[in-house]
């Protein structure tokens, strides 16, 4: 199997994933703008709160990714820190 086949095997494995997490951001985003002009529920503070995490997750996964080899880093570093992957990534999507 070639590297091409290989992305795009893991893209279709991990879409409804990736699909969760870009709805979970654009929630968080709508969330953040209501609070300027009004109070949180504490259920949508844990919202806000749970995805600011997530990003600051990525963060650090991104600029791993960055570095040279760093393709091949990033597989090892999420095998030893399980905890750096996104909510949506920790899921079990839909059969």
């Amino acid at each position: 199997m070639t590297t091409v086949e290989e992305i795009k095997v893991l893209l279709r494995k991990n879409k409804w994933r990736l699909y969760q997490e870009l709805s979970q951001s654009k929630e968080a985003m709508y969330l953040i703008r209501k609070s300027a002009s009004t109070n949180l529920t504490p259920e949508e503070k844990e919202k806000i709160k749970i995805q600011l995490l997530d990003i600051c997750k990525a963060i650090p996964s991104l600029a791993v990714f960055l570095l040279p080899g760093g393709a091949l880093l990033l597989p090892l570093l999420i095998k030893l820190l399980p905890d750096i992957l996104p909510s949506a990534f920790k899921r079990e999507p839909p059969k």
